[in-house]
């Protein structure tokens, strides 16, 4: 399971992309993207719920903050912005937007839990 954990001092938008060839084979590259999870201050959210290194040791997230903060990386990924999405990465990118998301290492762990602070 993935938790996103929110210790900013408000609400954080969410988004994580991951290696899903099952979901995402050929055209999507293999990548699944899905956003947007809300996590308010001081609040926590599962935003997958299967075990993590059974499927990937890397996962990628993005996340922006109502006040303009932004946990941002160098990996590009398409997002639709701002309405919620489950999409195969690179499919329908004329009403996408792209984005650099960061990468995550989980290890073997089956559960990891990420804090965003400021």
């Amino acid at each position: 399971m993935l938790r996103f954990c929110n210790s900013h001092p408000v609400r954080i938008w969410t988004a994580i992309s991951f290696y899903s060839p099952e979901d995402c084979g050929g055209e999507g590259g293999n990548w699944q993207n899905i956003g947007w999870y809300p996590v308010d201050s001081g609040q926590c959210k599962v935003v997958y719920r299967n075990d993590l290194a059974d499927l990937n040791r890397f996962w990628y997230f993005f996340a922006v903050a109502d006040d303009g903060a932004e946990w941002r990386g160098d990996f590009p990924t398409f997002v639709k912005n701002p309405e919620a999405f489950n999409l195969c990465d690179g499919i329908g990118t004329t009403a996408l937007q792209r984005i650099g998301f960061r990468e995550l290492d989980v290890g073997d762990s089956d559960d990891f839990t990420l804090t965003f602070v400021t």
